[in-house]
């Protein structure tokens, strides 16, 4: 049996990914209905969007005692924003959380590999709450 006869007869949505030049892969998301450009991060713990997406989504956000680490910054400030609504595919939750932090060295590495900049990283985080697997072998990501 297949992977995916196996997972979609598991009710897992199936969500195709594309790979993009630095390895990462990346995919289109809504948060809370405005649409969105987000990397699947693995390595990230949590899932984050930049402190300039924050209206483009229409989120509120609130201090956070969590410090940011990852790709080359350390000790980043960070706010949260709670129960936004997220939609992938016809996949979809209302309670996702996202760290806001500086995104500009995420985006300035994407920029030197000829990429176009993303809204935000879609990490372990969510990966673990939504039972995610990832067929690396046909680019796409499967959610529960």
């Amino acid at each position: 049996m297949q992977l995916r006869t196996f997972l979609e007869g598991e009710k897992f949505y199936r969500i195709p990914l594309k790979k993009l030049a630095t390895g990462h892969y990346k995919l289109s998301a809504h948060v809370n209905g405005i649409p969105g450009i987000f990397i699947l991060d693995t390595g990230a713990s949590t899932s984050c969007i930049g402190f300039n997406e924050i209206s483009y989504f229409l989120m509120e956000s609130e201090e956070s005692e969590i410090k940011a680490a990852g790709a080359g910054a350390i000790n980043m400030e960070t706010e949260i924003t709670r129960k936004n609504k997220i939609t992938i595919e016809n996949w979809k939750s209302n309670n996702m959380d996202f760290v806001v932090f500086d995104l500009s060295h995420v985006n300035q590495a994407l920029e030197q590999a000829e990429e176009p900049s993303v809204n935000g990283i879609i990490g372990a985080d969510f990966l673990k709450q939504f039972r995610a697997v990832i067929d690396y072998g046909r680019n796409c990501l499967y959610l529960k």
